[in-house]
């Protein structure tokens, strides 16, 4: 599209304006009617568009005069704190990407700035079409001072053209690239090495690449923008990106929020109370005190242990309106001669795993029936921990060992000496890490600071010396198969319990007294948050992430009752009363209903929480109450 304006481009996407003219003027444009124009894509993207800054000239259909507006001020209105030439660039931006591009064209006539330059086009333009000597050309005339920048944006661009080459099998062409091209950047010998592979599965394989056809140029340009100043070369998507930004500050501002629904950009979003879980539905009951439960992975199934010997597969139904929500005990699992400590169901749901002192027993959830016990430890069973794609298992102790299983309850590995005495395992649920908390095996002396003596007129001749058992945190990579990281808590309390968040970024790690540490795992481990209030001292009490997008973090305490915080903010949300003497467990969220979990308590009961439902909420019915389920477990002795 020819578009005539009295501006200058400096090249860098602003203009240069000539004595301004008033709102009155008018600059001519050609304006097509309905057409075809769409943005310019990249045929191997999977139909992925990207906006590039121009658009080919529309057939004449119409003519259309366009005024020319120029606003007094830099701001988008007065009183504003926004940048009009940026807000216009991206509401152009925007424009362009999903399809209007005629109006974005007029958008850029009326107010006189450009998305981009024609040198950014361009460079667009060679990446995503893989013409790749265009876009070094190009890369080198754009507005990049870091000399390390230039060099990294170099390589990711050679890197690809390399790639493209392996998998199309050209390996002359590809060799010469290498030798040519890349090794000239000085990068890491070894980073060079693993590029070669033999074919090009084990090309897209290995550097974890989805190949020419499918979304790589379009991940390399978005690399390579973190090279190039942002006034240069607009990140893509950016005005979405902004708005969902605003989104996430929305739902983490709102303290209940606990929905996947969409909402409104026209109004501040907000969830009420009333639909959050503080309703104890049902209770479920065993003879003896209950100290661990999980749900299974379809969220249909709670699996229970308990001092009285026994585990207990109950069935959560459906809440229908005349009968309420229906809980059948499903299997009773018998068999073990202590008390079960901890349970872990298979990916599948079709095997769950209990503890009881150093047996591992191995259960069909569908019959309720063991069919493999497992002696591996020498000491009780602290935690057992599926891995995510199912093919096992592991298992860790207080006798210091960290066994690895296969999913028939063979035993593949064992690490044998772990410095600490394991009371808690998780497995990250994308495979690429797990995480073993204790105590140290041994005691290590810790001198006695100055300031903790008593005031003397002659120095001691001896530095005063303590002994004490360290809280450690211990991290394994699965891919390196070897210690990531390991590092020490604060000297007070225990450290009983561990979980990984669905993301595989943050730890939950329960530490006594009285503290709940939320820790990111991003590239070196740092204390995020923690969350305070609840009574813990000496009791294990295991706590967990909860609801959408795992918006909580729910907790048990000594004092029987369960504690809610706002993840993000670590604001106590919710104390529930409910259980009776003794220390709540356990509190694990339902995967597949976030408005359901479940506690376990020392007053021989699991309660399950849920919100009032909406007859109930509306005042049509009268709420049910509390239902109360018993089992023959409560004559198990």
């Amino acid at each position: 599209m020819n578009i005539n304006i009295a501006k200058e481009d400096d090249g860098a996407g602003s203009r240069r304006q000539t004595p301004s003219p008033n709102i009155d003027s008018v600059t001519s444009i050609i304006i097509a009617g309905p057409s075809s124009i769409l943005p310019i894509s990249n045929g191997h993207t999977n139909g992925a568009t990207m906006s590039n800054g121009h658009a080919p000239a529309p057939s004449p259909r119409r003519f259309k005069e366009v005024a020319k507006v120029s606003p007094s001020g830099s701001t988008l209105y007065k009183g504003s704190n926004v940048n009009r030439e940026e807000f216009i660039r991206l509401v152009m931006q925007s424009l362009r990407d999903i399809g209007y591009v005629e109006s974005a064209n007029v958008l850029e006539a009326e107010s006189g700035y450009r998305l981009e330059s024609n040198l950014v086009a361009t460079f667009r333009e060679s990446v995503l079409d893989g013409r790749w000597d265009e876009a070094i050309l190009a890369l080198d005339r754009l507005e990049i001072i870091n000399e390390e920048y230039r060099r990294s944006a170099k390589f990711l661009i050679r890197q690809q053209k390399y790639l493209e080459l392996l998998e199309a099998q050209d390996v002359n062409n590809a060799l010469l690239v290498l030798r040519t091209e890349l090794a000239p950047l000085n990068i890491d010998p070894e980073r060079l090495h693993l590029l070669m592979s033999a074919s090009s599965e084990e090309v897209r394989r290995w550097a974890r690449w989805d190949g020419a056809k499918g979304s790589s140029r379009q991940q390399l340009l978005y690399n390579l923008q973190r090279y190039i100043p942002s006034t240069t070369m607009i990140p893509s998507r950016r005005f979405d990106t902004l708005l969902e930004q605003a989104r996430q500050f929305q739902r983490n501002s709102c303290l209940y929020h606990n929905t996947s629904e969409p909402f409104s950009l026209y109004t501040d979003h907000t969830c009420g109370r009333e639909r959050f879980p503080t309703v104890t539905t049902l209770i479920l009951e065993h003879a003896n005190e209950v100290w661990d439960l999980r749900w299974s992975n379809n969220g249909e199934y709670l699996a229970t242990a308990s001092a009285d010997k026994t585990a207990i597969i109950w069935r959560i139904g459906a809440n229908r309106q005349s009968t309420g929500r229906e809980c059948v005990p499903e299997h009773v699992l018998t068999g073990d001669s202590e008390p079960v400590n901890s349970l872990a169901w298979s990916p599948d749901d079709e095997t769950l795993l209990t503890c009881s002192d150093q047996v591992i027993k191995m259960w069909k959830v569908k019959t309720g029936v063991c069919f493999k016990d497992l002696r591996g430890h020498t000491e009780i069973v602290t935690a057992v921990e599926w891995l995510h794609d199912g093919s096992g298992f592991i298992s860790a102790g207080m006798d210091s060992r960290i066994i690895f299983w296969d999913n028939q309850g063979k035993q593949r590995d064992a690490w044998e000496n772990v410095p600490i005495r394991v009371t808690d395992i998780a497995a990250a649920p994308n495979g690429s890490r797990f995480i073993a908390v204790g105590i140290s095996r041994d005691p290590i002396s810790v001198d006695i600071a100055p300031d903790h003596l008593e005031l003397s007129s002659k120095p001691p001749l001896l530095t005063p010396e303590i002994q004490r058992f360290e809280k450690r945190v211990m991290i394994w990579s699965w891919e390196e198969k070897c210690l990531e990281d390991s590092f020490a808590l604060e000297d007070f309390g225990e450290v009983t319990s561990v979980k990984i968040s669905q993301d595989s970024r943050y730890a939950l790690i329960g530490h006594g007294p009285d503290e709940i540490q939320l820790w990111d795992l991003f590239d070196a481990p740092r204390l995020a948050r923690k969350y305070i209030g609840h009574r813990q001292g000496k009791n294990v009490i295991r706590s967990c992430f909860g609801g959408v997008d795992e918006h909580f973090i729910a907790s048990g305490s000594e004092n029987g009752k369960v504690y809610i915080w706002q993840r993000e903010t670590g604001q106590l949300l919710e104390v529930l009363p409910g259980h009776g003497p003794g220390s709540v467990n356990c509190v694990a969220w339902n995967p597949k209903d976030p408005c359901m979990f479940a506690s376990c308590s020392d007053d021989h009961t699991i309660r399950i929480w849920e919100t009032v439902s909406e007859h109930e909420l509306t005042g049509e019915v009268p709420a049910k109450g509390k239902r109360r389920w018993i089992t023959d477990a409560d004559v198990v002795q």
